[in-house]
């Protein structure tokens, strides 16, 4: 599918010929002034939205509750709440893991924590360990002083009443000596509970990691772990009418045939559903339509990677 935009045509030259050998005069330049820039046309007007809804950037406004997200989030909570050191998430490329990290991230914030978010965890130890102590607000440190002021910081937060939590996320990509240096920090324990508990989320390279002998004793140290599956064929219409009403439409944009295609060519996964559903909204603007049919959703398939279409489908859109 390609997308062409048209270019309003430029304005007429303000020059004008004032005859043969005659100069042309130039009016002079409009002194630039300072104007919020008004935004390209979009579908936003069409539809009566006033965001995008489909966007790829992770906003836990919009964090729904489906199943798979919400029983992740349900282990994580009991696990948090009972004090286990060391909790692992897992689930497939473009399944949510990050949203659902910031999404326990605002939350636990809320409710009072002292938490850390490690966005890339590919650190050395070292790298961890300070990443650690500024994302909680500690003193910082070099060398052999840097796990001191890690614990000293740590046990001042217990003193304080407050929990502490490490978000890790995209965490298949820490080396296996930072994993083991994850291990050794969970060892920081008052005589009641953890210093410091730690979430890893990652995608399955992650178990693979784990496997290795060399962290066996951090895979020992986990207690629950849980995995993020993809929205179920009934969880669709309700996951494009959360997105769609939380950014401001007040109809049903998708036909519920197109719902149901929309979940069967990204086979449930957020990611994938997201860009094709915006695709699906771009060609249901341009024609016009209130409503997104599963023709739509059957071209933004043909131009997206990843996406599950039969033959027909690639050949005769319906």
């Amino acid at each position: 599918m390609k997308l062409v935009v048209a270019q309003a045509p430029s304005p007429a030259s303000n020059v004008e010929d004032a005859g043969e050998g005659a100069c042309a005069t130039k009016k002079p330049r409009p002194r630039r002034t300072s104007r919020k820039l008004t935004p390209p046309l979009t579908y936003l007007s069409h539809f009566g939205l006033k965001e995008f809804p489909f966007g790829l950037t992770p906003d836990t406004a919009y964090f729904f509750p489906g199943g798979g997200a919400q029983g992740a989030l349900n282990t994580l909570l009991v696990a948090l709440e009972s004090g286990e050191g060391l909790i692992k998430i897992v689930g497939e490329v473009g399944s949510g893991k990050t949203l659902l990290c910031r999404h326990l991230l605002n939350r636990l914030e809320k409710a009072g924590w002292a938490a850390a978010y490690i966005p890339n965890p590919h650190l050395s130890p070292e790298g961890l360990q300070l990443a650690l102590l500024e994302e909680l607000d500690g003193k910082a440190a070099k060398g052999r002083a840097l796990t001191r002021a890690l614990e000293e910081r740590l046990l001042a937060l217990a003193q304080e009443g407050k929990r502490a939590v490490a978000l890790i996320d995209e965490a298949q990509a820490a080396p296996l000596e930072t994993l083991e240096a994850l291990r050794l920090i969970t060892n920081l324990e008052t005589e009641k509970r953890k210093l410091l508990q730690i979430v890893l989320f990652g995608q399955p390279e992650l178990d693979a990691k784990l496997a290795d002998p060399g962290v066996r004793q951090i895979r020992g140290r986990i207690a629950f772990h849980d995995q993020i599956t993809p929205l179920a064929a009934s969880e669709t219409p309700a996951y494009l009418m959360h997105r769609t009403r939380h950014a401001g439409a007040g109809e049903t944009l998708f036909h519920p045939g197109a719902a149901r295609t929309l979940h069967r060519a990204s086979r449930g996964v957020p990611r994938l559903l997201n860009i094709l559903a915006h695709k699906a909204l771009l060609l249901a603007y341009g024609e016009g339509r209130a409503q997104v049919l599963p023709r739509h959703v059957i071209l933004a398939g043909r131009d997206t990677p990843g996406c599950r279409l039969n033959w027909f489908e690639k050949v005769f859109p319906r």
